[in-house]
């Protein structure tokens, strides 16, 4: 049980440590070409691998291209992972597009759609009657 907790600890401190490098310290105009949101941080139970889920946003051209450049700097996020939290042996890095949020719009978006043809189809159902 222990060590879950600290798998849970070290996820949350790449989080943290990933999302300052990425507002301050990557160079790498591919990345700085959409606003990237980590969304959840994977580790390993031996906390040897990591995946980083991060959301795009902005022109949906541009997403391969910054997921290309933050895939190209991933070397540079494991020694910086390293020398910030102090760890022996820093995990190696792979970052993944995560469409949680894209997806959630587009349900939303149905939902909406349902419900104005709801509306349109039977308009004094929605109103009370009280007669």
């Amino acid at each position: 049980m222990a060590q879950g907790r600290r798998v849970e600890r070290v996820a949350a401190l790449i989080r943290r440590e990933v999302s300052q490098i990425l507002m301050n310290g990557i160079r790498d105009e591919r990345v700085n070409k959409g606003m990237v949101t980590i969304t959840e941080v994977d580790v390993s139970g031996d906390l040897q691998h990591c995946k980083i889920f991060v959301s795009i946003y902005g022109e949906v051209d541009h997403r391969d291209e910054v997921m290309a450049g933050l895939n190209a700097a991933s070397h540079f996020f494991k020694g910086e992972l390293g020398r910030r939290l102090q760890m022996r042996r820093a995990p190696e890095v792979r970052f993944q597009f995560d469409r949680g949020i894209e997806k959630g719009t587009e349900i939303l978006s149905l939902l909406e759609k349902l419900e104005e043809e709801r509306k349109s189809r039977n308009p004094s159902s929605s109103e009370f009657d009280p007669n």
